[in-house]
């Protein structure tokens, strides 16, 4: 039997086959973008692959670039983690300081393999004898830190063949110097004592010869004793004294060379401390240089103190302060150096053995002064051995 499809029903299938066509075109292009759209996402993926490639391998290329510029380095790299343990390290650092490194603590290997130098607390000792020093900084945005240790025994070398050529220059220096020093006040001194064998020679002029012949002699032991601690350099044998002894000695002294009682010297114990460990004679000698400048100073009149007083549980403050003319403050800023002098007869290294004394001992000294109201100088030792009841002994007149 024949079926005859209705108009409207044609026309119906007709725009259905039209709709299909046109989903089908439009699929068609959608998937022609969509593969043009992968190909492009692959073309970028390449891309940034190859990009990650050529970077990964140049930070490959500067990680070896460091790796070997850290092995050349001439100072020793350590890198410690947040609870100091040593995560990393160079080919210096263990010539250095030794395996085992890696994982270990940082106190522990400091403890075995650096020593503690005594003249220089910023440098350390290795254990074949080379001195670094040792550098301490944090990471930035972690809790690790760098610890960089330079060796620098070269560079003492160089400096302490530096300070003997200087100090070689300066002992010439001194030699000239001293040689008219010495000369005229020995020529006084013989003169005077030439004068002593006249039997004519009145009691008094004898007194008077006497006691120039005695401080002319004072003032050549001074200029001698200053010679000797300067030529070495600091270089001082140490041993225990008494305080209270080395006090007396030195106010015996001054009241020995000057006997007519215009100076009022008082000496001021005021420490608890009596065995010191030092070099007593060269104490006495500094001391006597600032008494003697004070009483020059004073031109033989006026107040004088010797303090002593305990600092701290190491060290004492030893405080001379007269009632002179005092220092200017250009003069001021070069006191301590050598061969600076404001006197005519004067060599310029009391006040410079008084500093080389002063550090031989580990000490600091300073001093303060106003224009025609006095000086005070003022030297801190780390002396302290013992521990004793304080003595006060104030005033004599000198």
């Amino acid at each position: 039997m024949t079926t005859f499809t209705s108009p409207q029903k044609t026309e119906q299938l007709t725009d259905a086959f039209r709709l299909f066509n046109q989903l089908s075109q439009n699929l068609s292009h959608s998937y022609q973008g969509l593969e043009e759209q992968v190909e492009k996402l692959h073309q970028e993926l390449a891309a940034a692959r190859s990009e990650r490639v050529k970077t990964l391998l140049e930070n490959e290329k500067l990680a070896v670039r460091l790796q070997q510029i850290l092995a050349a380095l001439p100072a020793a790299i350590i890198i410690l983690d947040a609870q100091s343990r040593v995560l990393d390290c160079n080919t210096q650092a263990i010539n250095f300081l030794g395996e085992p490194l890696i994982g270990q603590l940082w106190g522990e290997i400091a403890a075995r393999s650096l020593i503690a130098v005594l003249d220089n607390p910023l440098e350390r000792q290795l254990l074949n004898g080379l001195r670094v020093t040792m550098a301490r900084s944090a990471l930035p945005d972690t809790q690790e830190q760098v610890i960089v240790l330079s060796d620098v025994s070269e560079m003492n070398t160089l400096q302490e063949s530096l300070h003997q050529q200087k100090h070689l220059s300066a002992m010439g220096e001194m030699v000239a110097s001293m040689a008219h020093q010495v000369r005229t006040p020995l020529s006084t001194a013989i003169l005077y004592a030439s004068q002593l064998s006249n039997p004519a020679l009145a009691l008094d002029k004898r007194e008077k010869f006497s006691k120039k012949i005695l401080e002319r002699l004072h003032y050549l032991e001074r200029q001698v004793n200053d010679m000797l601690v300067f030529a070495k350099e600091g270089r001082l044998t140490m041993a225990e004294f008494s305080l209270q002894s080395l006090l007396a000695k030195v106010e015996q002294a001054l009241l020995d060379s000057v006997t007519d009682g215009k100076v009022q010297f008082y000496v001021i114990n005021q420490c608890s401390i009596d065995v010191l460990y030092g070099n007593e004679h060269a104490l006495q000698g500094i001391m006597m240089n600032l008494l003697s400048n004070a009483v020059e100073a004073m031109q033989g009149q006026g107040q004088l103190t010797l303090e002593v007083i305990q600092q701290d549980a190491q060290a004492i403050m030893v405080s001379i302060k007269d009632t002179g003319v005092g220092i200017d403050a250009v003069s001021l800023q070069r006191i301590f150096e050598p061969f600076f002098t404001t006197r005519v007869n004067g060599t310029g290294l009391g006040l410079a053995v008084v500093d080389s004394v002063v550090k031989a001992h580990g000490g600091s000294v300073s001093c303060h002064s106003q224009v025609g109201v006095g000086t005070e100088f003022k030297m801190v030792l780390p002396c302290i051995r013992s521990v004793f009841e304080p003595n006060l002994s104030m005033g004599a007149s000198a």
